[in-house]
């Protein structure tokens, strides 16, 4: 069975499978009861199909749309037009002068000319009631006036299918319509022959069973269309930075409003349509929407900014003039049908092991109805009535195909693959209370199979807390404390040197100080910056005071690359100022001056050059991250279209800023080990502070290698394949490293690999990876796109923690296929051996369905929602075999006679099954420990589904007999129904203890 699962359903990947890939099994599952059901969750692929080509075709008009106004623009700018607009009675009634659609008009079709006859930017900010300073004043009046003239910033979204909805595709069951005809034709022809009500119990009995499998199916299906309802809404929330009332502040995108002012940074996406009001250096990705990969430059000659594209490089402040279904994006996502997630590995191979069943149940149904109405031929042979047939000769004709068709019912599992469903959307909803945000079913399920784990340092490995804890400026070492910070640093250092130095940081900079919605001082930024704007303000810097004493010009915004960031600030009337940071080895590279302990700028020699170079690996060894800070006056003939001079700058000073380590990131570390997970660190810092925090962490060993990424990337094909195996820290590594790492851990050692990343940079190593983990709190829009999981709190604790989960999922769909399988083996051994020695099938159809419901939707709902132990972590999930049970013993063996004997003989036969399958429900809760009842309490759905399994088993037979086929049984033959049914638990305890 492996080498057929593995040849024919075996090529479908995690993630990136090939549409012929998902196709092809799709054609060999010829035998599904219910195809609207069984393939729910999976990628609908003529939606896709259809979806790409308006996509296709949207972009192409877009495309055209914007060239023809590219085109036009020269001949606008050359004729003086001038254009009267009137805004409507109703937008000037709630205190505007542009009506929406006007609005719409200039940003869409890049409109230069209408913009020019509003009067640019800053007039279109006032017919909004905006300030392009302060942004909308926030009273509840202004805004719901505001929502109802423009609208608010949601897209049109599928409407909720209902609980009916469910039942009706529940209905759609094959199988089960086929049994509602033969109940149907079983109650017209019992009424006829028997009367009311003794002739229609059978077809009733039927038909009411199938209503309680439908919608027992329905309620499974409808809660699980609720969670991921619930995980898709999440995977929407974006949060942006807007200016409201004068206070920066974090607000939901679906909250912006025309008139917000949005501060956009490299790897946002653009929340709505706007326009440019300031900023440097910004390049917008575009594909999204026109197909075009060439960055766009968007600045006041082109300030037109539109929904759904992304900041590529740069940052500045947006002013939002169209949102929701007005914008381009929002009517791109309307026409757009979404095809939905790939189905993961285990979906599609459970697929087949159901087609697999479903053809020998298929077989044998076919035997069991022939051998069925083979005995009931001989029997009228023998009695000599072969050519009389009567109305009960009719009913029992037509019992016999309903239990051959409840055969099929039970023999075709479908709740193997909606049972991996099941089981993942269960995990998903538990780790979103983890912290950790899952965008794609398939991460769950690979993730308990990782092998390695590639993680960045800063604020996965450590708090991303950062505070400036040492100094080396004026080429004397301070310590910077808590209650030395101010005083102390300003007496030992020159006042020249701390102008300059606060100069630079507040300068030089993506960060900013800002009153915040509750008017207090916050400073906003990278921690790193956070770090340096925090310690210049305790310096008795201020912020706003530096950025008005001087113009900044020209901004180069960090780059991993580079690992440096740049400004060119203008002073009046005494020429240009560059300020540079970064990498302390790499910025110190380019000085050649120096502030000397007298305040003095002095040359470069090499003894203080030696001395730097000493106190940047001294910081780094004491696990702190190092930054350089410099500068170069360029007099007044430099050009905002230069490039930026590498050489020549003055050394300010060395700054050491401490990130501690996160709590609990050893103990992880150590259970990776212990789970056989490789972890190995990638960051850009200094190799001896990624050492330092490596070897503090565990992840460092004597055996192990550390490399820089200038030097990884000079190994040859041989080398890297001798060198990854040992490598557990690659320090001053480039987005590229960490790619070339993570496809060669893939493709040549075949590990299964999770990523960290957070910045734009980090997309192609995220989407090269089995898994990729974005930082929920660090990461950027475009790096969270690119991954599979989300990590709300940017904690590698909770890495694990999805780890754990991913093991989890599989050892529970472990757990269900050994359950389900067995009560299939048995079901179908128990009729059709029964049907070939008496002629008799010992389980009707409407006790079939009862299994059926205990095996498929009651079973999944107990065994694919079991919550992980910290014993997964310990080992490799390994499979075993279930056990079953079956008793078809005669009558003699209980001492049965009478006239119902065969009724009695027959209920405890099913009563004992329906025993052992609760049995070996509890004993299928650990796959290898004996003590199946530690905390089973603690999974209340098990606990629940087990308890309701019993209760309604016992009503099944000792209230509904007319309808079930059963009859009341006696305290003696319950009890030795229960000690069948736990005769199994110490057989599949005996069989734990056999080695695999």
């Amino acid at each position: 069975m492996e080498n057929y699962l593995n040849e024919n359903f075996g090529d479908v990947k995690p993630k990136n499978s090939s549409e012929e890939a998902l196709e092809r099994w799709r054609k060999l599952c010829w035998i599904v009861k219910n195809r609207k059901r069984r393939f729910r969750f999976t990628a609908n692929l003529s939606k896709r199909f259809e979806a790409e080509a308006i996509r296709r075709s949207n972009q192409e008009k877009f495309r055209v749309a914007v060239l023809v106004s590219q085109a036009a623009l020269q001949f606008i700018h050359r004729l003086n037009l001038s254009s009267e607009y009137e805004a409507p009675e109703e937008v000037k009634a709630a205190g505007f002068h542009i009506c929406a659609d006007e609005l719409g008009s200039i940003v869409e079709g890049r409109d230069v000319k209408k913009l020019k006859v509003h009067g640019g930017v800053e007039d279109i900010a006032a017919k909004l009631s905006t300030s392009i300073v302060n942004g909308i004043p926030t009273s509840e009046h202004l805004i719901n006036e505001r929502k109802h003239i423009y609208g608010i910033n949601k897209f049109t979204e599928t409407p909720q299918r209902g609980f009916w909805v469910f039942v009706w595709e529940a209905l759609q069951d094959t199988t089960l319509m086929i049994l509602a005809v033969c109940a149907l034709v079983s109650l017209a022809v019992g009424i006829t022959v028997e009367g009311w009500p003794k002739g229609a119990y059978d077809g009733l009995g039927i038909v009411l069973s199938i209503l309680l499998v439908v919608f027992v199916t329905a309620t499974s299906d409808y809660r699980q269309s609720l969670q991921f309802r619930d995980l898709d809404k999440e995977k929407k929330k974006i949060m942006v930075q807007v200016t409201r009332d004068g206070l920066r502040q974090k607000i939901s995108i679906f909250d912006l409003l025309p008139g917000d002012i949005v501060h956009l940074a490299i790897g946002d996406q653009v929340p709505a349509d706007g326009l440019f009001i300031s900023g440097f250096s910004v390049l917008i990705n575009e594909s999204s929407l026109t197909g075009e990969c060439e960055p766009v430059n968007v600045n006041a000659i082109n300030p037109f900014l539109l929904s759904g594209t992304k900041v590529q490089d740069g940052s500045c402040k947006m002013l939002v003039t169209t949102v929701g279904m007005r914008t381009q994006w929002g009517k791109l996502m309307a026409t757009l049908s979404e095809g939905g997630d790939d189905e993961t590995p285990l979906q599609v191979k459970l697929n087949g092991v159901a087609t697999i069943i479903g053809k020998i149940g298929l077989y044998f149904a076919v035997v069991t109805f022939a051998v069925l109405v083979q005995g009931l031929f001989s029997r009228k042979l023998k009695d000599g009535t072969h050519w009389t047939w009567s109305g009960d000769d009719a009913i029992e004709m037509l019992e016999f195909f309903a239990i051959a068709v409840t055969i099929v019912v039970v023999a075709v599992p479908e709740g193997l693959p909606l049972a991996v469903t099941l089981s993942l959307a269960f995990a998903m909803k538990k780790m979103m209370n983890d912290k950790a945000l899952v965008r794609h079913l398939a991460a769950c399920e690979t993730m308990g199979s990782s092998t390695s784990i590639c993680s960045d340092k800063t604020g996965t490995l450590t708090t991303n807390h950062m505070t400036v804890v040492k100094t080396c400026i004026c080429e004397e070492i301070n310590e910077v404390s808590s209650s030395n910070k101010s005083n102390h640093f300003r007496s030992a250092v020159p006042e020249s040197a701390v102008k300059i130095l606060l100069e630079s940081i507040f300068n030089n900079t993506g960060g900013e100080v800002v009153n915040n919605k509750d008017n207090k001082i916050e400073i906003l930024g990278t921690p790193t910056e956070t770090a340096l704007l925090e310690f210049g303000l305790v310096l008795g810097g201020d912020f706003q005071a530096e950025r008005r004493a001087s113009k900044i010009v020209k901004v180069e915004p960090f780059n991993s690359a580079k690992k440096r960031m740049a400004v060119v600030i203008e002073f009046p009337k005494r020429g240009f100022r560059a300020h540079c940071k970064g990498a302390s080895e790499i910025i110190l590279a380019a000085c050649d001056k120096v502030i000397n302990s007298n305040g003095d700028v002095v040359p470069l020699n090499e003894p203080t050059t030696n001395h730097l170079k000493n106190t940047i690996e001294q910081f780094a060894s004491e696990a702190l991250r190092t930054l350089c800070l410099a500068y170069m006056d360029m007099g007044t003939d430099f050009s905002v279209d230069s490039p930026l001079p590498l050489q020549g700058y003055t050394c300010i000073g060395i700054v050491g800023i401490k990130d501690p380590v996160r709590p609990g990131v050893k103990e992880s570390v150590a259970i990776c080990k212990s789970a056989g997970i490789t972890v190995r660190m990638v960051t850009g810092d200094n190799i001896n502070t990624a050492k330092a925090i490596a070897r503090e962490i565990g992840i460092l060993t004597e055996n192990g290698i550390a490399i820089e990424g200038p030097d990884f990337r000079e190994k040859s094909e041989e080398e890297l394949h001798e060198l990854i195996p040992k490598l557990q820290v690659m320090a001053r590594s480039s987005p590229m490293d960490k790619h070339t790492l993570v496809k060669h851990l893939r493709t040549t050692f075949g590990e299964v690999v999770a990523v960290t990343g957070d910045g734009t940079n980090d997309a192609p190593a995220l989407h090269e990876a089995d898994i990729g983990l974005a930082m929920g709190i660090a990461g950027t829009e475009v790096a969270k796109e690119s991954a599979d999981v989300i990590i709300l709190d940017d904690n590698f604790s909770t890495i694990v923690t999805v780890a754990k989960w991913g093991r989890s999922v599989y050892i529970n769909i472990q757990k269900f296929v050994q359950f389900q399988l067995t009560v299939n083996v048995v079901a179908l051994i128990v009729n059709f051996s029964s049907a070939c020695l008496t002629g008799n099938a010992p389980l009707t159809a409407v006790q079939l369905l009862w299994v059926n419901m205990i095996m498929d939707t009651l079973g999944a709902l107990a065994l694919a929602t079991e919550p992980p132990n910290d014993d997964l972590m310990k080992r490799s999930p390994v499979g075993r075999k279930g056990n079953f049970i079956s008793n078809t013993r005669g009558k003699a063996f209980f001492h049965l006679d009478g006239s119902d004997s065969d009724l009695i003989l027959n209920t405890l036969i099913f009563n004992s099954f329906v025993l052992c399958q609760v049995f070996n429900e509890i004993s299928s809760r650990e796959m290898e420990k004996i003590n199946v009842f530690k905390g089973i309490l603690n999974n209340h759905v098990f606990v629940a589904v087990l308890s309701c399994t019993i209760i309604f088993q016992i009503v099944i037979v000792e209230f509904l007999g007319t309808f079930a086929s059963t009859c009341p049984l006696t305290l003696q033959q319950w009890f030795v129904s229960i000690c069948f049914g736990f005769l199994g638990m110490p057989i599949a305890a005996a069989l734990k203890l056999i080695p695999v």
